[in-house]
């Protein structure tokens, strides 16, 4: 047994040392930092005789292979819920599904007392079209109790072949029980920016998920906007909400697009290489025109890169809920056998120095998501001054409604008419948080057109 210790020993301080990983500059250079510092001799010690007892008592034979993998996950499970070891299979993917397509339910996922709990759904999905919410917690997966199994494993559960099923069992605030949904397992073929005019000049921009693309989709969707509006876009609504993050580069384009100076977000962590400063160049795609920026607990990571720099800047006005809080990078570090890790290395700030880690972006206007009924007409008329008895004249000799006002609903200038209190209405059924933002945005170009 002794024998078997030390060649243990020898083994864990080769791999703490690096020597078995690839000749990777930003890998080797913290091995090397490593080196310098003193082993923790007793807890290797500690670690070889565990190996050991597992390897001779354990009730079955464990590859050696696997219950290193199994130390290693465990080691980087214990410092957060965003560090992990990525398999070849896990790296493959995570590579794939930064260009937007991979397999799945369509769900942003972590960990939260040892249950999978939603970061957010993504658009057009089996989660998204099944109503998975931001902040449901998933405590079974099938049959099998979620408890106990890391995240890597919940993960690898929930994906599978394209048009099988599998059944959530989640927990979700406000609800008296647990309950099940079942969703069909499809390709996630994720379009990260959608966009449409929501009025005459009034445009919607969707970014459902930061991908490597998602700057030059951006651009491309204002264009089309602006094409639409004749040139004349009067503003714009960007919708954050139930976006997970991704790529942080993405999410630095896109707060670029609107900036013309100054900070955008900046890195600090332990190494050097971890600290990083983005600032923006010339050029804001609208000009100036004002934004809306709508957020949620469902906002997370790189989107809230992008309203803490909005913000910060004074370029928007930040609408909705408290955001979900996640501020630290995660660097991919690449192994020698084609595996991963994905390693926390630094804590991101906004340009006035708020750490976003576990205290999210909180919006300049709250506004819930609430659900607006029907306006309920209780049949009493309401009396004007033009309906008293002997009531003053206007005295204004502008032509009454219709006469030599040009074309039929034009405005100033033959403008188009605004938006019908239908049309409205429907909008404020269907998503009040978008109503609003849209009733904003509408004052600030009121405004913005009264001071020139």
């Amino acid at each position: 047994m002794k024998s078997t210790s030390r060649t243990l020993a020898v083994l864990v301080l080769g791999l703490l040392l690096g020597v078995t990983l690839a000749p990777n500059h930003y890998v080797f250079a913290e091995h090397e930092e490593a080196r310098s510092l003193p082993l923790p001799l007793d807890e290797l010690r500690t670690f070889t005789e565990v190996f050991a007892k597992i390897k001779s008592d354990y009730v079955e034979t464990v590859d050696d292979k696997q219950l290193l993998d199994y130390a290693i996950q465990g080691m980087l499970s214990g410092l957060d819920p965003h560090s992990s070891y990525l398999s070849p299979k896990d790296y493959e993917d995570l590579q794939v599904g930064t260009t937007g397509e991979f397999g799945g339910l369509g769900i942003e996922v972590g960990m939260e007392n040892g249950f999978v709990k939603v970061i957010a759904p993504i658009d057009d999905t089996p989660a998204s079209r099944a109503g998975i919410e931001a902040g449901d917690l998933i405590i079974r997966l099938d049959d099998k109790p979620v408890k106990g199994l890391t995240l890597d494993e919940c993960v690898a559960i929930m994906r599978g072949k394209p048009g099988t099923e599998i059944v959530l069992t989640i927990v979700r605030e406000g609800t008296e029980k647990p309950f099940q949904i079942t969703l069909k397992r499809d390709i996630i073929r994720v379009k990260s920016v959608k966009s449409r005019m929501l009025e005459e000049g009034y445009g919607y921009l969707r970014i459902s998920q930061f991908q490597a693309h998602t700057g030059d989709n951006l651009i491309e969707a204002i264009d089309g906007l602006k094409r639409e509006a004749g040139d004349q876009l009067k503003g714009v609504v960007l919708d954050l909400r139930n976006n997970p993050g991704g790529v942080l580069n993405a999410a630095v384009a896109v707060s670029d697009a609107f900036l013309e100076q100054g900070t955008i977000v900046y890195t600090e962590g332990r190494a050097s290489d971890s600290e990083l400063r983005f600032n923006a160049r010339p050029q804001d795609v609208l000009k100036g025109a004002p934004m809306v920026v709508l957020v949620n607990g469902g906002s997370a990571s790189a989107s809230e890169i992008v309203a803490g720099a909005l913000q910060d800047q004074k370029r928007a006005v930040i609408m909705g809920t408290k955001t979900f809080g996640k501020g630290s990078v995660q660097t991919i570090l690449p192994l020698t056998n084609n595996s991963a890790l994905k390693l926390t290395t630094a804590r991101y700030y906004t340009p006035s120095g708020r750490s976003i880690q576990a205290e999210g972006i909180t919006p300049d206007i709250t506004v819930e998501n609430v659900k607006v009924g029907d306006v309920v007409d209780d049949g009493v008329a309401r009396l004007k001054e033009a309906d008293l008895t002997r009531h003053l004249a206007n005295g204004d000799a502008k032509p009454k409604d219709g006469e030599g006002a040009g074309k039929k609903g034009a405005g100033p200038a033959g403008e188009q008419a605004p938006a019908t209190g239908e049309e409205q209405l429907s909008l404020a059924r269907t998503d009040y948080q978008l109503y609003e933002a849209l009733n904003l945005l509408k004052g600030l170009n009121i405004l913005e057109q009264r001071r020139r």
